[in-house]
């Protein structure tokens, strides 16, 4: 039975054609994976199915009593509210229940006996509700996911208002699955959880009973959770039954049988049109000539298969520096309290480093406290005077100037040609580059970011989860120019895949954090 039906949608955006005569269709049960390169309209059709945004052609189609929830890579939480607050407003309509049975209760003691008995039948009917929907385990419901996603290493009285991007995004998911919607949508859910939370959100996904939507580029991930593949690209939606692999095998088929069928009418084009200039004019073959004109004007032409834009990073080394970049001895990190045991770390010239760890460690905070932006709790850091670092953000507040504007404001010195060719390098488009950086995606702002760093000089790159919301082209580019850099790396990173034969060393901040693990 499908459950969504999705015909003939088109949506264009700031004069950018996104989404072109498109159809989809979910069945009951199935595990969707929405893929595409940044930019191509994932997050766009999943606000068109949710209602967020109205398609200018074409029809969304839900079934009759689905419940839909969805994880988005913009939610907001309300300020003033705890963790176990926010959780438990996955179960508000139960509280409701609840409360409307304590009025009943209340009403009890001062009525007739008939309306008692019909009170108490209310009330009978509400607690079978309550019963049968768990309500009275909801404690314990809530502290099995959040201890699976890792909230219960943060704790479920603080406020959300204390919490970092990744911190909030786990919320959001763990309120989400305590939900339990007939149909679940995800944008890219593995972004800021570490390897164990993912192995927890696998397991689930992989024996969730219902049907969900999955943006991802998580390969292992899809691999693991999806068995069928939706593939945005140049507009359009292409569905594939399997897993990514499949998918990769089908693609590249489909694209040869297209180039193949592309050059073969070509040739047919290019020989009918030479038949048709040199006998049109002859008396004797005139008849023919037409007739071939005729199959010309008749033939249904085959598009040529479009290029996918393909960023090419690299990063400019400057002078070196000494063989210590930076001297970390007895240094204890935190903010208001101590995050680790006293540490003594130092990273050489020319060495390339992953951090990994849990969130909540302070993976970010290291970083910032190495880099002297932030005090150490103790101890003290010495930064190599030569060091010049190039900083990527783990997050950054997005104006509304155009990403054109965003980069010049960097370099002023620049032509606007040079403005343009040097993000149009990193993999962007004209649309892209003209569009507010507000509106780009997750993927689309990150390499405007990382443009501005590849145009710096520097003898040091410190990432802080640099392949959040990359597509799979821009993360191997990525670990390709990050291979060939002449120069210091630091890297904080959960994704063993992307990091594995790029570092020469991975520190474990959990070797020295003073949570219980």
């Amino acid at each position: 039975m499908s459950v969504l039906t999705v015909s003939n949608v088109s949506h264009s955006f700031g004069g950018r054609q996104i989404l072109e005569n498109v159809s989809f269709r979910l069945l009951n049960g199935e595990h969707v994976g929405l893929i595409g390169a940044n930019g191509e309209g994932k997050s766009t059709f999943l606000n068109i199915i949710t209602g967020k945004l109205t398609p200018e052609e074409g029809k969304v189609e839900w079934c009759n009593r689905i419940t839909v929830g969805y994880l988005d890579q913009h939610t907001v939480l309300q300020k003033g509210k705890t963790i176990k607050e926010v959780l438990q407003d996955a179960f508000h309509h139960l509280f409701d229940l609840e409360k409307e049975m304590m009025e009943l209760y209340e009403k009890m003691c001062d009525c007739s006996e008939e309306e008692v008995n019909q009170y108490m039948q209310d009330v009978g009917e509400i607690q079978d509700i309550l019963e049968h929907s768990g309500f009275y385990m909801i404690d314990t419901k809530i502290n099995e996911v959040a201890n699976g996603l890792g909230l219960m290493d943060i704790g479920l009285d603080k406020d959300v208002s204390m919490l970092s991007g990744g911190q909030r995004s786990k919320v959001l998911l763990c309120k989400l699955l305590l939900e339990n919607p007939m149909i679940l949508l995800l944008d890219e859910p593995t972004n800021y959880l570490d390897e164990e939370h993912i192995h927890w959100l696998t397991n689930f996904l992989s024996n969730y009973e219902n049907a969900f939507i999955l943006v991802s580029h998580d390969i292992p991930f899809l691999n693991n959770v999806v068995n069928i593949i939706y593939h945005v690209e140049n507009c359009e939606l292409t569905r594939y039954v399997g897993d990514y692999d499949y998918f990769l095998e089908q693609h590249a088929l489909k694209k040869r049988q297209l180039e193949a069928a592309y050059h073969k009418q070509q040739k047919e084009i290019e020989d009918l049109e030479d038949f048709i200039a040199r006998n049109k004019a002859r008396v004797a073959t005139r008849n023919m000539a037409h007739s071939r004109q005729k199959k010309l004007d008749k033939m249904e032409l085959i598009s040529k298969p479009k290029e996918k834009v393909k960023p090419s990073f690299s990063f400019q080394s400057s002078r070196t520096t000494g063989r210590i970049v930076f001297d970390a001895k007895d240094l204890v990190i935190g903010y208001d309290e101590p995050l680790t045991k006293p540490m003594s770390l130092q990273l050489e010239r020319n060495k390339k480093v992953a951090i990994k760890g849990v969130n909540g460690l302070g993976k970010t905070t290291l970083l910032k406290t190495l880099m002297g932006k932030i005090p150490g709790v103790a101890g003290q850091v010495e930064v190599d005077p030569f060091a010049e670092t190039g900083f990527f953000e783990q997050e950054t507040p997005m104006e509304s100037e155009s990403a054109l504007d965003y980069f010049w404001k960097e370099y002023p010195s620049y032509t606007n040609g040079e403005v343009r060719a040097a993000l149009a390098k990193c993999g962007l488009t004209t649309d892209h580059i003209e569009s507010g950086m507000c509106v780009l995606s997750g993927g689309e702002q990150a390499k405007v970011r990382l443009c501005i760093i590849m145009n710096r000089p520097c003898n040091v790159l410190v990432l802080d989860e640099p392949t959040n919301h990359l597509d799979v082209d821009a993360k191997d580019e990525l670990k390709r120019a990050l291979k060939e850099y002449k120069g210091t790396v630091l890297l904080v990173s959960h994704d063993p895949d992307f990091y594995e034969g790029l570092v020469d060393e991975v520190w474990n901040l959990e070797e020295w954090t003073t949570k219980i693990l």
